[in-house]
């Protein structure tokens, strides 16, 4: 038969046995984090240099009556950007580019790449500092670069 506080036994038992445990797993934890190795910064991005990736279609809206402007992200491996940028304050450097749109032919030629890989030729490109921006780094000057 069982005994009255069986259950008060059973689990100091249990929160004995997980005392002893934690040392064993706290060390096999900092084990597994020196394994691991640092993130390393992607290559550097000069002008004149091709950026890969997939692109995507933000709504955003600006100015003073709130109008939709056409606004287009990159999203690509870690790039480093040339001096005084550097890595944008992050660990790897920009993965996410902001496309800037300066005219109308521009925003419909991007529209058709939505969604699908693009590859960009950077002519201008600088960390992302204003509040609306929703990038890591900005592309100001860019062209498409076509595959033949």
């Amino acid at each position: 038969m069982t005994k009255r506080r069986f259950g008060i036994h059973l689990a100091l038992g249990a929160v004995i046995a997980a005392a002893l445990a934690m040392p064993a797993v706290r060390a096999q934890q900092a084990l597994a984090q020196q394994a691991e190795p640092a993130p390393k910064a992607g290559k550097l991005i000069n002008a004149g240099d091709v950026l890969s990736g997939q692109l995507n279609a933000l709504k955003v809206h600006g100015g003073k009556r709130g109008k939709r402007v056409a606004t287009y992200q990159l999203t690509s491996e870690p790039r480093r950007l040339p001096p005084p940028n550097g890595l944008c304050n992050l660990e790897t450097g920009p993965e996410t580019f902001q496309l800037i749109t300066s005219s109308d032919a521009q925003a419909v030629q991007l529209k058709n790449f939505i969604g699908k890989e693009i590859s960009v030729k950077v002519d201008e490109v600088a960390c992302a500092q204003a509040a609306g921006q929703m990038s890591e780094a900005v592309v100001t000057k860019w062209s498409v670069v076509t595959k033949h």
